[in-house]
C-alpha cells in the first residue's frame, strides 16, 4: 500500500478550510465538542512553544547550550495529542517534545539545563507539577521499552481497564520515523501486543531521520509497521492539531479502557535542522521545504480561527505572551550556575550506598590535596 492509498484523517486543509476526509468522520464529534477557549488553547500553544523553540536554538548559537533540538513544524501533532491525555496518563517524550512538555508541566528551562549540561535529566518525573512526564530519552526508541514496561505494570496491577475513565491509566510514547527502524521499537510493539498493554505509541514522522529520508526507511507507510504487530494503527495529518487531537484522544480512551495498545502515525515536517549540529541543506532541498513550509500549522490553525470569528485582540494577546516566554527563557537560562560537584554523586544509586559516599570522600581529599602548602 502506497503513502497515497493509506486513510489519512484530516480534518483542516492547509489554508484552514475545514473539509474532513472519509477517515476523518468518525472522529467529528469530538472535534464539534471542542469550545472555542479550546481550540484556541490549541494555538496558543503552538505559537508559544515555537517562540521557546526559536529562542532556544537562538542561545544555542549563541554559546549557551551545547546542543538543541528543534521542534518547528510539529507543533500541532505535539500539542492535539498531548491535550488529549487525561492527568492520570504518563507521558514518555523522546527529545524533541518541547510542547507535550510543556503543556504537562515542565518548565522549558528545565530541558534548557539538560541541553546545557547542567542537570543529567532536567526533571523529577515524580513530582506532580511535572505531570507524570518521564525525562528525554536521546537513545532512540529505548523510552517505547520503557513506556510498555510501565503499561505492562499498569495491566498488573489493576489500574487500567476497570471501567472507571477517570481512574483508568494509559501511556503516550513518542518517537521518531528514524527510531521506527531501531529494534528496541519493535520489541516494545510484541510485549505490548502480547500484553494488551494500553500504550499508545505516536510516531511523529517527520520525513527525516537526521539525513536520512523515510523513504529510504521504509517502502510501506510506516503506519503499516504497527499494524503488522495486531495493534489498530491510524494515520493522522500532523500538521493538523484538531485531527491529532481526534485521534489521540480516541486512542487513549481505548487503551485504558481494556483494549490494547494503539499506534498513531502523525505525518508532519522537520522545518528546522535535526538539531542544532545538523545542516539540512545538505540533504535536502529548498523546494521541499518550501512545499511544506504551505502546510505549517499554525498559519492554518490561525485561518481556521479568524474564519470562526476569533478576535484579532486574541491573537496580540498571543504573540504577546510568546514574546514573553521567549524572553523569561533567555533570561533565565543565562541565570543558569554551574551544578555543585557533589551533584555528580545524586541519583546514582535510588538509596544511598557505601561506594558512592567512598568516592565522594577521595574526591574531597584530592582536591584538598592541590590546597595550601600541598599545592
Amino acid at each position: 500500500m502506497t503513502s497515497s492509498e493509506t486513510p489519512l484523517v484530516r480534518v483542516l486543509e492547509a489554508d484552514g478550510s475545514f473539509a474532513p476526509t472519509a477517515a476523518a468522520e468518525r472522529y467529528l464529534p469530538l472535534i464539534d465538542a471542542l469550545t472555542d477557549a479550546e481550540l484556541e488553547q490549541f494555538y496558543r500553544d503552538m505559537v508559544v512553544i515555537r517562540a521557546i523553540d526559536t529562542q532556544a536554538t537562538n542561545l544555542q548559537r549563541q554559546g549557551q547550550l551545547a546542543l538543541w533540538p528543534p521542534s518547528r513544524g510539529q507543533e500541532a501533532a505535539q500539542v492535539g495529542s498531548a491535550r488529549a491525555a487525561r492527568a492520570q496518563d504518563t507521558i514518555f517524550p523522546s527529545y524533541r517534545e518541547h510542547a507535550v512538555t510543556r503543556i504537562r508541566g515542565v518548565d522549558p528551562v528545565d530541558i534548557i539545563k539538560l541541553m546545557r549540561g547542567v542537570s543529567h535529566g532536567g526533571w523529577d518525573p515524580s513530582d506532580p507539577k511535572n505531570g507524570n512526564t518521564r525525562l528525554y530519552t536521546l537513545v532512540l526508541g529505548s523510552q517505547t521499552l520503557h513506556a510498555t514496561g510501565y503499561a505492562m505494570g499498569l495491566v498488573f496491577d489493576g489500574r487500567t481497564g476497570t471501567g472507571d475513565p477517570e481512574r483508568d491509566e494509559a501511556v503516550v510514547v513518542y518517537y521518531g520515523d528514524g527510531a521506527s527502524s531501531q529494534g528496541d521499537v519493535h520489541e516494545a510493539m510484541v510485549f505490548a501486543a502480547s500484553y494488551q498493554a494500553p500504550t499508545v505509541f505516536f510516531l511523529q514522522n517527520n520525513h527525516w531521520a537526521i539525513s536520512v529520508p523515510v523513504a529510504t526507511q521504509s517502502r510501506v507507510p510506516l503506519v503499516e509497521r504497527s499494524a503488522g504487530y495486531g495493534i489498530p494503527s491510524v494515520r493522522v495529518d500532523g500538521n493538523d492539531v484538531l485531527a491529532s487531537y481526534a485521534v489521540s484522544r480516541t486512542a487513549l480512551e481505548e487503551a485504558r479502557s481494556g483494549q490494547g495498545p494503539r499506534a498513531i502515525e502523525a505525518v508532519t515536517y522537520r522545518l528546522g535542522a535535526h538539531t542544532t549540529s545538523d545542516d539540512p541543506t545538505k540533504y535536502r532541498g529548498s523546494d521541499e521545504e518550501d512545499e511544506w513550509a504551505q502546510r505549517d500549522p499554525i498559519p492554518r490553525m490561525r485561518a481556521y480561527l479568524e474564519g470562526r470569528g476569533a478576535a484579532a485582540s486574541f491573537f496580540a494577546d498571543v504573540e504577546s505572551e510568546a514574546a514573553d516566554a521567549a524572553e523569561d527563557l533567555r533570561v533565565r537560562t543565562l541565570e543558569l550556575q554551574p551544578p555543585t560537584v557533589d551533584s555528580m554523586f545524586a541519583h546514582a544509586y535510588s538509596e544511598p550506598h557505601p561506594l558512592i559516599d567512598q568516592q565522594r570522600e577521595w574526591l574531597a581529599r584530592y582536591e584538598a590535596s592541590f590546597e595550601g602548602e600541598q599545592a
